[in-house]
C-alpha cells in the first residue's frame, strides 16, 4: 500500500474535518489498497464528500483548499494538486444511484486521530463493475477498471 498517499489522505482529511466537519471518503485505488494491504499503484487520492461543497459551497471549499497549497488544476473534475500528487473530489451522495450503495451502508474508520468513511469489498466490487460500463470509464480506464474486478473477486 501507498503510506505516503495515505498519510497525505489523512492530512486532507483533517483538514476537511477542521474546516468543515467533514468525514470523507477514500475512494479510488488508495482506498481499494487500504482496505487490502495491496499496492495497486494508486496515482492520486480519490474523495468524496457531502455535494454541497461541490455546488453551493464550492467557492469555499476551494478557497480554503487553495489557502493549504492545492492549487486547482481541473475545476470541472474538482482536482487539485499539492507536492505532485493529484487530489479529486466528488459528491458521495452519488453513490447510491450509481452503485447502490446508501450512505448508512458505508464504514467509518478512523487512524491517526482522522475519521473517514471506508468502501466494503462488495461496495467496490458495485463500483467498478458500473465503472466499467460508463462510457469516459470504457474508453479510458478499462483495462484497469476489469483488472479490479478480478482482484476485488480474488479477494471475496
Amino acid at each position: 500500500m501507498s503510506t505516503n498517499k495515505f498519510n497525505l489522505f489523512l492530512e486532507n482529511a483533517r483538514l476537511l474535518s477542521d474546516k468543515f466537519n467533514i468525514v470523507p471518503l477514500l475512494y479510488g485505488s488508495l482506498g481499494l489498497e487500504y482496505l487490502t494491504g495491496d499496492d495497486l499503484g494508486a496515482d492520486d487520492i480519490d474523495i468524496l464528500v457531502p455535494r454541497v461543497f461541490i455546488t453551493e459551497r464550492w467557492q469555499e471549499f476551494k478557497a480554503v483548499l487553495e489557502e493549504h497549497g492545492y492549487v486547482l488544476v481541473d475545476e470541472h473534475e474538482h482536482t487539485f494538486a499539492r507536492d505532485g500528487v493529484a487530489y479529486s473530489y466528488a459528491d458521495i451522495e452519488d453513490l447510491e444511484s450509481f452503485a447502490g450503495i446508501r450512505m448508512k451502508d458505508i464504514e467509518m474508520r478512523e487512524a491517526d486521530g482522522v475519521r473517514f468513511l471506508l468502501l466494503s469489498l462488495e461496495q467496490y466490487l458495485a463500483v467498478y463493475q458500473k465503472s466499467s460500463k460508463d462510457g469516459y470509464r470504457v474508453n479510458v480506464r478499462q483495462k484497469k477498471d476489469a483488472d479490479k474486478i478480478r482482484f476485488i473477486e480474488s479477494k471475496l
